[in-house]
């Protein structure tokens, strides 16, 4: 059963992993597309078509992505004041309310999202000349690993392991 858990674990850390590496790979594009871009006008009089493009569409990614790692260490703002005045079965309650309320959101954001990026998927995003399907995609599969991360923190958190 413990090898079980174990392997799960370790499937579960790899995911983490490799969501934190897309969000900062995704960071990393829109810092370089940004720069193409200052430097396309202000130096060289010649605006590129592209970066802002790029640009907007990697921060949609970084921030989807960057969610579900943000939920996972605990990092969003919390319902604090209630957990600190709270032990046991009550904080328990209180944490289990928080994720379902979390599912919930991430739950409606994957149906809206996946509705969008179907409806979409013949439109070309300007200056890329790819499908705006692209950009909304981020809505589904951000919403997929951040109930992840969610459902990760609050077996942590029940546990009393550090996120």
């Amino acid at each position: 059963m413990s090898r079980g858990i174990a392997t799960i674990q370790r499937i579960d850390r790899g995911i983490a992993m490799g969501v934190a590496l897309a969000a900062s790979c995704a960071l990393a594009i829109a810092v370089g597309a940004s720069f193409w871009q200052v430097l396309g006008r202000f130096v060289f009089q010649a605006p590129s078509v592209w970066s802002e493009a790029l640009t907007r569409l990697a921060l949609v990614w970084m921030v989807l992505l960057g969610c579900s790692v943000a939920l996972r260490r605990g990092a969003f703002v919390a319902i604090d004041l209630a957990k600190l005045l709270t032990s046991g079965r009550v904080r328990r309650s209180i944490e289990l309310v928080t994720l379902l309320s979390c599912l919930t959101l991430f739950a409606t954001l994957f149906w809206f999202g996946w509705e969008v990026a179907s409806r979409v998927r013949f439109q070309q995003m300007a200056g890329l000349n790819i499908s705006m399907s692209w950009g909304y995609a981020a809505l589904p599969v951000g919403a997929v690993f951040a109930m992840l991360g969610s459902i990760v923190h609050f077996i942590q958190a029940g546990k009393g392991e550090p996120s």
